[in-house]
């Protein structure tokens, strides 16, 4: 399976180079464009991925001018939007920016305002931008047909004086989020088809949006959105309110051209070189480098469980079985620089981010891919929902969840959260005749909640199941800053088959942890 490039090099993937549909779409003339003139368009919007699914796919050309074809890395970023051009100005509190085609955006995607009630295609305009350095030689007369690759929303996020940007929609169906005081990290997509299957991952494109411009004062916006794909054509709603933490209500309604053999709902990716976990230092002086550390799962029987994230030797493919799943995402959990020490990257700072499904969405499975790197400029962690319940060719179906940025941890977790996990051989210090390598001590550490107000003398015990293998020296103690505790165990695998494993604390018969869930490959080992 292919790496996908990390957003940092041109804030997102290699987009599929499908072609850009017109459509022509007008609204009755009001003052204002209210509700129900919005729910009217999304209900045309749906209408038209509906149709699109009606024909055949047509893949296209992504034909670009010639100017644009060959733009490499550096030439591409000295293409610059002009700020005072920004879509809607100082006329309220969000403002639009654009993005300029070229490099890896190959697929112009069709931009419309929505103002007064009325529809008007965004035209391209070099105007609007700066070419400096090489990219100033680029023939602006040529490039009538350049369009947009994307776009980026502003609002006065971290100061009343400024408009930040918070959300960026670009390349094939990926769109990024940050909340207040975050820089950019994972990303979101509308969609995943077929990931980490072996005749190669579908990656559905957005290929037009609709920008609702919202009242001077108001606080959320709406971006419409009709998505293709070789196997689907789908009406995206993007509810957005920007604040301390970003929320978005999407509303998906897809329509099969084709039997989908994997479809995957709200995907996140994000990257992951090495943490604590990892089993061999890197040659690195930071002791931490990832964008995400952890998948964390809510499930519909009030489970919290905790899986950390690896750089695995080879793919790994995981799945967490559940029924209308109350949350999940992807995490970064350690806020302190002094974890990192990376002034640049600032991973301290990248977000979170929370998937609330809303109404049924029945039996299914929380899907992690972990895939080998040797660089943090490339994505290597996707996770995504699988229903049970396959897509089959003209068939339809809608999907509604909440997309949320956050931090360290969900508000409405009750438990103590695990903090660190570290792994290493379980050999004891000069030990005459120590065990093989393929012994290992686990160490996790957790904190929070109840458990970071009991004295050492209270009971806390751990509890540990294991899919294979044996355990020894299962053990918990409080560590002396007096907030967490820690549990440590060895153990032995079964050969080279993985064990699963799930530990949690407990007092008295009731838990006061999330739930470890962490699978051991020995075949990590180098």
């Amino acid at each position: 399976m292919p790496l996908r490039q990390h957003p940092c090099l041109a804030a997102c993937l290699p987009i599929a180079l499908l072609p850009v549909l017109a459509l022509s779409l007008a609204l009755p003339a009001a003052a204002e464009t209210d509700p129900r003139q919005v729910d009217a368009l999304f209900g045309t919007v749906t209408e038209k991925a509906e149709a699109l699914a009606g024909r055949a796919h047509d893949a296209g050309t992504g034909a670009l001018p010639e100017a644009l074809r060959d733009l490499d890395y550096d030439t591409y970023r000295q293409i610059r939007f002009r700020p005072e051009a920004a879509l809607w100005g100082e006329e309220g509190l969000f403002s639009v920016q654009l993005f300029h085609t070229g490099f890896l955006f190959e697929s112009p995607v069709y931009l419309h305002t929505v103002e007064d009630g009325e529809v008007t295609s965004l035209d391209f305009d070099p105007a609007r931008f700066r070419y400096d350095d090489a990219a100033e030689h680029l023939p602006k007369q040529d490039l009538s047909g350049a369009g947009h690759a994307g776009f980026r929303l502003h609002f006065p996020l971290n100061r009343a004086d400024y408009h930040d940007e918070f959300a960026v929609f670009l390349g094939a169906s990926y769109f990024r989020l940050v909340g207040r005081g975050q820089g950019y990290g994972l990303s979101g997509r509308g969609l995943a088809i077929d990931t980490a299957l072996p005749r190669g991952e579908e990656f559905p494109a957005f290929r037009e949006f609709w920008l609702i411009k919202p009242a001077a004062q108001a606080t959320s916006m709406t971006v419409l959105a009709l998505l293709d794909s070789p196997s689907l054509a789908g009406a995206y709603r993007f509810d957005i309110a920007p604040g301390r933490d970003i929320q978005v209500e999407v509303t998906a309604r897809l329509f099969a051209r084709r039997d989908v053999d994997k479809l995957g709902l709200a995907p996140l990716t994000s990257m992951f070189l090495f943490g604590d976990v990892s089993p061999n230092p890197a040659d690195d002086f930071r002791p931490q480098v990832h964008d995400s550390q952890g998948l964390l799962m809510h499930t519909h029987a009030d489970e919290w469980i905790w899986r950390p994230l690896i750089n695995p030797r080879e793919l790994r493919i995981s799945r967490l079985n559940d029924e209308n799943p109350q949350g999940f995402g992807l995490v970064q959990r350690e806020r302190d620089f002094d974890e990192y020490l990376d002034l640049e990257s600032r991973y301290e700072r990248r977000p979170s981010h929370w998937i609330t499904p809303l109404g049924d969405w029945g039996p299914g499975g929380l899907e992690l891919v972990e895939i080998p790197s040797d660089s943090e400029t490339n994505d290597n962690i996707v996770s995504y929902w699988v229903p049970e319940e396959p897509l089959h060719a003209g068939e339809e179906r809608t999907f509604r969840y909440r997309i949320a940025t956050f931090d360290a941890n969900r508000p409405e977790e009750p438990l103590a959260s695990v903090v660190s996990t570290r792994q290493g051989w379980g050999a004891i210090p000069g030990q005459s005749d120590p065990p093989p390598r393929s012994r290992r001590q686990f160490v996790v550490d957790f904190r929070g909640a109840e458990l970071s107000t009991l004295h050492d003398t209270h009971p806390v015990a751990a509890t540990l199941e294991i899919s294979s293998g044996e355990f020894h020296e299962l053990q918990v103690h409080q560590l002396p800053d007096g907030n967490t505790w820690r549990a440590t165990f060895r153990l032995q695998p079964d050969g080279d088959n993985p064990t699963d494993m799930r530990l949690k604390l407990m007092l008295r018969d009731r838990p006061l942890t999330e739930t470890w869930n962490f699978v051991w490959n020995p075949n990590e080992l180098r």
